[in-house]
Formats: C-alpha cells, sequence, structure tokens
C-alpha cells in the first residue's frame, strides 16, 4: 500500500452538493396512500408479530443517556435534529409499510448506550454508530461517523457523560465514508503524529476509501442524496428510516491515513492495553473491512456484516437497481 500522506486529506468533495434545501427535486408534495396501498399494507400487517417486545427491549438495552437538540454546522445548516422523528409512535400509519414502520420506531433510540463493561456506543447522531473502547490511557474509537460535525458532537457527548478521557486510538473497520469521515472531528492529524497513536484499518483501506469518495465522489454524492432521502421531509410521507440508521449527517468530511494495517487473515493486537483479535474480511460489504474479537470484554464486532438493524433501504447500484 502506498502511502499517500501522513496529514489529513479533505474528501469534502463527496458532499460538494449537499446544500440543497430539503424541498429540492421533490416534484410535489407527498399524497395520500391508495386504496391498493392501504389494502395491501393492512393484509401485510396480518402475517407480522407486532406484539413481539424483543426488538424494542433490544434497542433500549444499556441504554445510558439521550442528547437533545441539533447538530449544525458552523453556518447554522442543521445536520442532525434529535427531534426528527418524534411522531414515530403507535400503529403504522397507511403511507408506510408496517413492517418499515416497526423497525424504524426501535432504530430511533438514540445517544449513549453501554453495550458491556469497558464498550460503549453512540447511535443517532448519524447513520452509523461510532464505538468507544476503554483503554488503559483512554478511548479507543472505533468509526468515527460521517462527518467532522457528527462526530465531534458523539464524542463531546460521550465525554459529559464518562468523563473527559483522551482518544487512544482510531479503528476503521471498513472504507465506506460514514464509518471514517468524522476522523477528524474526534481528534486532529496533529495530534495523531505528535502523540504516536495507533490509526488501524484493513488492507487496502485508503485505496479504497479515496477512490470511492474522490475519484467518482461527485457520483456518489449524487446517489447518496437519493439514496438516504436527504431532501424528503422528516413525516410519514416522507422519509422515516434509513434501514442501517435513521439519517446522514452531511456535513465536512475528512480522513487519517491509517499506520497500522491488518493484512493477514487474522491479527492479535494489543491497543491501549485492550486485546483485539482483528479478522481481514475483503469484499464483505466493502471492498476493504474488518471484524475484530474482544476476548477479554467478550464482545465481538461484526462492522456491517452482522447487524439486527436493515442494510441500506434503497442503494441505487448494482442488482438492486434491476429489481426496481
Amino acid at each position: 500500500m502506498k502511502i499517500l500522506s501522513t496529514i489529513a486529506i479533505s474528501l469534502a468533495i463527496v458532499f460538494i452538493l449537499a446544500g440543497c434545501g430539503k424541498d429540492s427535486g421533490s416534484g410535489g408534495k407527498a399524497g395520500d396512500a391508495s386504496t391498493a396501498t392501504i389494502k395491501f399494507n393492512e393484509n401485510f400487517a396480518k402475517s407480522l408479530d407486532l406484539n413481539n417486545p424483543r426488538d424494542f427491549d433490544d434497542a433500549k438495552r444499556g441504554f445510558v443517556a439521550r442528547p437533545s437538540g441539533k447538530i449544525t454546522t458552523a453556518t447554522g445548516e442543521v445536520l442532525v435534529d434529535f427531534d426528527d422523528f418524534k411522531f414515530e409512535e403507535g400503529m403504522a400509519p397507511h403511507t408506510v409499510n408496517p413492517s418499515l414502520w416497526r423497525h424504524a420506531i426501535p432504530n430511533a433510540q438514540f445517544g449513549l448506550f453501554k453495550v458491556t463493561e469497558g464498550v460503549y456506543q453512540l447511535r443517532g447522531f448519524d447513520i452509523a454508530n461510532m464505538t468507544l473502547i476503554e483503554g488503559k490511557s483512554g478511548w479507543i474509537v472505533v468509526d468515527p461517523l460521517t462527518c467532522r460535525e457528527s462526530a465531534e458532537s458523539a464524542i463531546a457527548f460521550a465525554r459529559k457523560q464518562l468523563g473527559n478521557k483522551p482518544v487512544s486510538a482510531i479503528i476503521f473497520t471498513h472504507s465506506h465514508v460514514d464509518h471514517f469521515g468524522g476522523a477528524l472531528g474526534v481528534i486532529s492529524s496533529q495530534e495523531v503524529a505528535k502523540r504516536k497513536l495507533p490509526v488501524i484499518a484493513p488492507d487496502g483501506f485508503m485505496e479504497e476509501a479515496t477512490s470511492e469518495n474522490v475519484m467518482v465522489g461527485t457520483a456518489m454524492a449524487r446517489r447518496s442524496i437519493y439514496q438516504f432521502g436527504k431532501n424528503l421531509e422528516r413525516s410519514a410521507k416522507g422519509m422515516v428510516d434509513n434501514g442501517l440508521g435513521k439519517s446522514v449527517a452531511y456535513g465536512n468530511v475528512g480522513i487519517l491515513p491509517p499506520n497500522r494495517i491488518i493484512r493477514q487473515p487474522k491479527e492479535n493486537i494489543v491497543v491501549d492495553g485492550v486485546r483485539f483479535v482483528f479478522y481481514n474480511v475483503p469484499g464483505a460489504e466493502a471492498p476493504a473491512e474488518m471484524t475484530f474479537l474482544l476476548p477479554d470484554n467478550k464482545a465481538y464486532c461484526g462492522a456491517e456484516i452482522i447487524g439486527q438493524t436493515m442494510h441500506n433501504l434503497l442503494p441505487v447500484r448494482g442488482v438492486v437497481s434491476k429489481v426496481l
């Protein structure tokens, strides 16, 4: 792998188109459900076990605290509003498939959660989750979200609840922007260099991250606006969920070049006093991807290969476009 730079590389080009207003390209207001849609959704609901509470219990497990307010850019543009999805409660409205509605409600459990002793997650600050692992000297940060603003907000919220510990390492599980784009909101490249902190990623990470988000960045940005419903109003007639998470924070994107690459199928490493077993799994959910085990914490991170949520609802690519 070529070392591209020891200085953070700006990938802001990814979201050049993010300045469009919510009504942009809407083609008119959303309408009511048709008779056929209402009938289909009612019949479909009968096939679901809507009284099973397990999904809701799982979503609340380990809850520590919920954020309030908004995440904004320096110019005041709202990236995340933690009240956007408060309309999601009760039975599914006629305009939403009952299965999607049931999925959307537990997926709107935002905040800081304790996964197990020494492991925490921040959910709802972006489409992905950011994980904090307590090391000997500070927080090992796993997948620092899509943009500087959401990651900065998430780490600040965690420190408010758990104490003002420094970052002791960064881990990128794979090469999709929602898992590395907020790195500079967590720590600067200068501090990484000064303190000689490990930045760990799978083999091929920089090549895949830059080719996907710089070389074809404009096309990816346009696709993401449609895929994630950026310009749709948050309502039962607009956007209710992205499947994987609630919504994407379209802010300032950057990257930290990794200085420790996982190349072997399995590698055992101690990071800030914590034992990790990394598994290199290229081509799984991303071209460059890895998972890891924390044997002492009895915890496993499956990146996006394993998840209780759905994946993206409408990825405009590959075989999905043929189905549509």
